[in-house]
């Protein structure tokens, strides 16, 4: 591959970023991280990028470190004169906060949105984004992937479609559950929730039928899981045969890897996106890896080819 591109990764994704350059034929350049003993840092670049497509791998997950870690490497590539700069952000954070639904909020989304164009980001690449709008936000390219593209083809290879029936645990997932419906022609089912506070569901139906069928719930994260393993028992009690769940970002908060292994859920298909948490891992989530698909976004940016395929939901 061209020298012109320079990859190099945040502390969150250092993994993810080794796997994204080894798949577009390169290595990632050093970067380090001093910490101070107050709980300060700073970042380096250890290799001249100067003139160069300089690539910045982070999901910027919880704590707030790591979203303040990518803008860092952003303003370090432009003071060492880097051609331009493209951030990898595999999982968007902030991207639930996307407007003002009730007064006196901040719009989180929008404020990140900000910061990277502040920072000096000249592009954004991210995946299955909460709320579609948030591209909107930037000023700048935003390339938005989608999860479909690795999940529907392990749907088709390892499941019986015959007999599948799409899902979405809420009203807000409806568009992406229906293009999963359409591409496999089978039904759809619809959860319809009503919370009273924040990550606690108080009511839950199901519209659809799903009597018999094998369910497959879609949805762009599962962060608590009580949502999901609510919904998926739900499903059982209206006459699935059985329930499975698809979610992209695999946020995992809280009590999620208890709930899902202690759910009647088969099984939780995510991708890499988010690292699991090491020590909490049930035999019910199943990764699919997606730093090819990253990595084949790059290959085209830099000889200017259509990215169009990968943008299919």
């Amino acid at each position: 591959m061209s020298d012109m591109i320079k990859i190099l990764a945040g502390t969150e994704s250092l993994d993810f970023g080794k796997r994204v350059a080894q798949a577009y034929g390169s290595e990632l350049i050093d970067s380090k991280t001093t910490r101070f003993s107050d709980g300060e840092f700073s970042v380096s670049i250890e290799e001249t990028v100067r003139g160069k497509v300089v690539v910045i791998v982070q999901s910027t997950v919880p704590p707030s470190d790591n979203l303040f870690e990518l803008l860092l490497l952003i303003d370090a590539a432009k003071r060492a004169s880097a051609k331009s700069i493209i951030a990898v952000m595999p999982y968007f954070g902030m991207a639930r906060q996307d407007r003002k639904d009730k007064p006196r909020v901040a719009i989180g989304a929008k404020l990140v949105a900000n910061m990277l164009m502040a920072a000096g980001v000249d592009r954004v690449i991210t995946m299955d984004l909460h709320a579609d709008q948030i591209q909107g936000f930037f000023e700048v390219p935003v390339d938005h992937l989608y999860g479909s593209t690795i999940f529907l083809n392990h749907i088709k290879n390892n499941l019986d479609i015959a007999n599948i029936c799409i899902a979405t645990p809420d009203t807000g997932g409806t568009k992406r559950a229906s293009s999963y419906a359409k591409r496999l022609g089978v039904d759809m089912a619809i959860c319809y929730k009503q919370r009273k506070v924040a990550n606690e569901v108080a009511e839950m139906t199901v519209i659809g039928d799903v009597k018999g069928k094998d369910v497959i719930i879609v949805d762009d994260m599962c962060d608590t899981a009580g949502t999901l393993t609510k919904a998926a028992g739900l499903m059982m009690e209206h006459g699935a045969l059985s329930v499975r769940a698809i979610c992209t970002h695999a946020v995992l908060s809280g009590p999620a890897y208890e709930r899902i292994q202690d759910s009647v859920l088969t099984e939780l298909i995510v991708t890499d996106t988010i690292p699991l948490k090491k020590g909490a891992q049930t035999e019910k989530i199943k990764v699919l890896p997606v730093h090819d698909l990253f990595a084949q976004v790059l290959t085209c940016l830099m000889s200017n080819e259509s990215i169009s395929t990968h943008f299919i939901i």
